[in-house]
C-alpha cells in the first residue's frame, strides 16, 4: 500500500491510499495500533503533502562503503547519529530553499532510504527490528557542506537542518512490499542527468541494525523516520564540486518506492 497525507481542494487534512488508478481514497490513521484498510471513499483531488509529520529525525552519516571511500572517511564500528529538524520537512514537489539569511554557496543533494517506524520500540534486537517498521520512502538529506564542516562547530547540524532541507515523500510504502530494504537501487538525478546510483546493498550498517542500535535504551515513538545514508556521487567529491543552485530540479529515485522531485529556488 502507498500511504499519503492530503490536503484536500476543500481544506482538509487527511491520510489517504494511492490506488493503482492513480486516484486516492480516504484511510484512517495508519499508526493507530487497530488500523485496517477498510474504506472505499475516493478523493478525486488535492494536495499531495509529505508523507507523515514526525516526532523525530534521526540521521545516519558515513553508511555507505563507496561514500566513505570518496570523502575519505573512516569505515565507523557504530551508525553516526545526527538529527535533523522536523520543521526542515517538505513534501514532494515542493522547493529546496538555498539559505540567505545564513547563506550557503555549498548546498548538496544526498539521496538515502528512510524507514518509517510504525509502534514504539526499545531496546529491539536486530533479528526483530522490521517487526517495528510500518513502511519506506524517499528522502533526500540537503545539506550545507559549508555550515556542515567549517562553521558547525564541529557538529553536523547546522548545516543539515534549514528549512525545507529535508524532503520527503511520495509516499510511504508499506513493508510487505519490500521484504528486503536492504538490497534497493537508489539514485540521485540532477536536471536530467544521473549523479548518484547505487544499492542499499552497500550499506555498512543494515536497516535492521540502524533500528536495533538506534532503539538502545531510547524509545523511539511511532512516526520517527530513519534516513539510511547517502551512497557515493554526492556534489561536493565531484571534481569540480556540484552545488544546487536556483532553476535545478533534483529528484530521488528508489527501487519499488517512486520518484521525489524538488526543484530549487533561493530563500525568499
Amino acid at each position: 500500500m502507498k500511504i499519503c497525507r492530503l490536503l484536500t481542494n476543500g481544506g482538509m487534512l487527511c491520510w489517504a491510499a494511492r490506488l493503482e488508478n492513480g486516484k486516492f481514497c480516504k484511510i484512517p490513521n495508519p499508526f493507530d495500533p487497530n488500523f485496517q484498510f477498510s474504506t472505499t471513499e475516493e478523493i478525486i483531488e488535492g494536495k499531495l503533502l509529505a508523507p507523515l509529520d514526525p516526532p523525530n529525525i534521526l540521521c545516519t552519516g558515513l553508511n555507505y562503503r563507496k561514500h566513505a571511500e570518496e570523502t575519505k572517511g573512516t569505515i565507523p564500528d557504530y551508525p553516526v547519529l545526527f538529527l535533523k529538524a522536523t520543521s526542515s520537512i517538505i513534501g514532494d514537489a515542493d522547493p529546496i530553499q538555498i539559505p540567505r539569511h545564513l547563506p550557503s554557496s555549498r548546498v548538496d543533494y544526498e539521496c538515502e532510504l528512510a524507514v518509517i517506524i510504525g509502534k514504539p520500540c526499545k531496546n529491539v534486537p536486530k533479528e526483530q527490528a522490521l517487526d517495528y517498521v510500518l513502511g519506506y520512502t524517499c528522502s533526500n538529506d540537503v545539506s550545507a557542506r559549508d555550515w556542515q564542516i567549517k562553521y558547525g562547530g564541529s557538529q553536523w547540524c547546522r548545516g543539515k537542518t534549514f528549512d525545507t532541507f529535508c524532503p520527503l515523500g511520495p509516499w510511504i510504502v508499506t513493508k510487505d512490499e519490500i521484504p528486503n530494504p536492504n538490497n534497493l537501487q537508489i539514485r540521485t538525478i540532477l536536471n536530467g542527468e544521473e549523479m548518484q546510483a547505487a544499492s542499499t546493498s552497500d550499506m555498512i550498517f543494515s536497516v535492521e541494525e540502524l533500528i536495533s542500535f538506534y532503539s538502545g535504551s531510547t524509545t523511539l515513538l511511532p512516526g520517527t523516520v530513519i534516513l539510511t545514508g547517502t551512497p557515493q556521487g554526492v556534489g561536493m567529491a565531484r571534481k569540480p564540486p556540484r552545488w544546487l543552485q536556483p532553476g535545478d530540479l533534483v529528484q530521488v529515485e528508489i527501487e519499488k518506492i517512486g520518484t521525489l522531485s524538488n526543484p530549487v529556488i533561493q530563500e525568499p
